[in-house]
């Protein structure tokens, strides 16, 4: 049982840094998205 504990623990502590860089970058993309946005209403 000890030695399944370390292993999930670590896979549950990476997971974690994965999905908050995958939400960092889905937030920059939504910036760029916005911005492009805003630039285009503005020329018309």
């Amino acid at each position: 049982m000890t030695r399944l504990i370390l292993p999930l623990l670590l896979l549950t502590l990476s997971a974690c840094a994965t999905v908050d860089g995958a939400g960092q970058d889905l937030s920059k993309a939504g910036d760029i998205v916005s911005d492009s946005a805003r630039k285009v209403q503005q020329s018309m």
